[in-house]
């Protein structure tokens, strides 16, 4: 399992805030660009978004279903990315003082991912972990800035 965790330097509100924004999501999910509703309300549980996904020149649909929501500390999706397969995403936003600790545990469930799960696609995770976290901080970061 992939767990990397990220200080934001914001509340846990404005963190949550933009975790709960459909229109935020490819702004801080690595990957994905025009994402639409696909059915319910986002974050409700059985909600989900769809999204293209690309991975340099190639490009195929993805979707994101809401599995397990527990607002505002605790937000799980079953991530769909085409021909990868799919993969549990669980983010945890906890107070750190007056900041967030974002706390994010990916693991393969179906597909691909999930057969030939090893030490090199963990990696792979947490790279992409590292630098998702770094966009979701400056999301809530800016959103913030601009909203004071």
């Amino acid at each position: 399992m992939a767990v990397r965790q990220h200080l934001v330097l914001s509340p846990p509100s404005a963190v949550w805030e933009v975790l709960s924004d459909p229109d935020k999501y490819a702004e801080w999910v690595v990957g994905t660009e025009e994402t639409s509703p696909l059915f319910g309300t986002w974050p409700e549980v059985g909600a989900a978004l769809r999204y293209t996904v690309a991975l340099g020149p190639v490009r195929f649909e993805g979707t994101t279903v809401v599995r397990r929501l527990e607002p505002p500390n605790r937000l799980e999706l079953e991530v769909r990315s085409g021909p990868a397969g799919t993969a549990r995403v669980a983010i945890e936003v906890m107070a750190w003082g007056e900041d967030t600790l974002v706390i994010v545990d990916e693991h393969p469930l179906r597909g691909p991912g999930a057969r030939f799960h090893n030490a090199l696609l963990e990696s792979a995770i947490q790279l992409r972990h590292r630098r998702m976290l770094r966009r979701l901080a400056e999301v809530v970061e800016n959103t913030r800035t601009t909203a004071v």
